[in-house]
């Protein structure tokens, strides 16, 4: 039986929108014990700080229903040194990915326009198609993958979109767009919300976080995440700042518990030891440097950005590469499907001495045949 007979042959169907959709696809099983380059992971794990913490998790956390308040006020007063939030400009969630299904279900609606760039996160595509919406795209410019501001400015104003969403560095190109330049979009058409996406902001550093007034740019929503500075990828927590009705009606649509008591714990405990995602950073920034001066000696395409991660375009078959580095113990991802970048791989930048790894295993599988 084919897909479209067992559709048929379903009682009651989903809406159209649901079965035409093309889903996300997730990160593979069995990753654990490999080094894992593939999905932008922090390398190391979080803190032991974080371990500690929800290891004195008592019954009694288990056995109620989680709390809130202690963490929005962390977050509110401590999250950035030079400011302070309103706690209702904050609105928790189970990872950025539940931040970005709740703005869809709260804004997005049927044959309205979403517009974002292309290639970017592959999560905003099907929760815009879940609600029917239009989607619209820009092209990075170039090979060194130069945000398309000009089109970028004329789409908005032509089309008026309901929804933009900007990656911000982007995933997968690396491509930062200014705080100011964003704030300068916001102001072009104030009946359109623009979310930044910032979970990998920490590598770059231009978040605008320490500069916006959310009382007064209202049509501007920020998301952030501990998973990949952290290392809290598998506890899912994550935030979204924005102007305090905004915020409301995106808590509208998720449930009232969503984000469990481990990953709070979790996430008061990371924050609390600032000095270790300081330093994860701090490393990573490092390793960038040491896996980009070693691949200004070879002669193959590459580009490095804003994220932890980078592209190159292998001699070898991505596939084959791909295949051949999880052998090695290596996870590293294709981006086939991917437009502009079909036979590039990304790589995530871990430590220095996991990005030598990954070099002189990449060097002998790719450079030396």
């Amino acid at each position: 039986m084919n897909e479209f007979d067992q559709i048929n042959n379903l009682s009651p169907l989903p809406r159209k929108e649901i079965i035409n959709m093309q889903s996300y696809s997730a990160p593979l099983e069995n990753r654990r014990n490999l080094l894992r380059l593939d999905f932008n992971e922090n390398t190391l794990g979080p803190s032991q700080k974080v371990y500690e913490a929800i290891k004195d998790i008592n019954l009694n956390q288990i056995s109620i229903y989680p709390e809130y308040n202690l963490l929005k006020k962390f977050v509110s007063n401590h999250y950035y040194e030079s400011r302070q939030f309103d706690s209702e400009e904050i609105g928790l969630f189970n990872g950025a990915d539940a931040a970005i299904n709740a703005i869809f279900n709260s804004f997005g609606d049927r044959d309205e326009i979403f517009l974002t760039t292309n290639p970017t996160f592959g999560y905003y595509s099907p929760c815009s198609e879940i609600q029917g919406m239009r989607k619209i795209t820009c092209a990075y410019e170039g090979e060194n993958f130069l945000f398309p501001i000009k089109r970028f400015k004329e789409k908005i104003i032509k089309h008026k979109p309901k929804l933009i969403f900007i990656c911000n560095p982007n995933n997968p190109t690396g491509t930062v767009l200014s705080a100011q330049e964003i704030i300068k979009l916001a102001n072009l058409n104030k009946k359109s919300l623009i979310v930044v996406d910032e979970l990998y902001e920490k590598f770059n550093g231009d978040s605008l976080l320490p500069v916006i007034d959310f009382k007064k740019i209202k049509n501007i929503v920020v998301i952030q995440s501990l998973s990949k500075t952290a290392g809290l990828a598998g506890l899912r927590i994550g935030f979204a700042f924005g102007h305090k009705s905004i915020i409301q009606y995106i808590n509208k649509v998720t449930g009232p518990y969503d984000v469990n008591s481990f990953a709070v714990t979790a996430a008061l405990a990371a924050l609390n030891d600032k000095s270790y995602i300081d330093n994860y950073v701090s490393e990573v920034k490092k390793a960038r440097v040491l896996i980009e001066k070693k691949f200004e000696s070879v002669a193959i395409r590459k580009h490095f950005g804003g994220g932890n991660y980078f592209l190159i375009w292998p001699k070898k078959n991505p596939e084959i590469l791909t295949r051949q580095m999880r052998e090695k113990g290596i996870l590293i991802r294709e981006m086939k499907n991917k437009k502009d970048i079909e036979n590039s791989i990304r790589v995530s930048i871990g430590t220095q001495e996991q990005m030598s790894f990954f070099w002189s295993t990449y060097k002998k599988l790719d450079l030396n045949n």
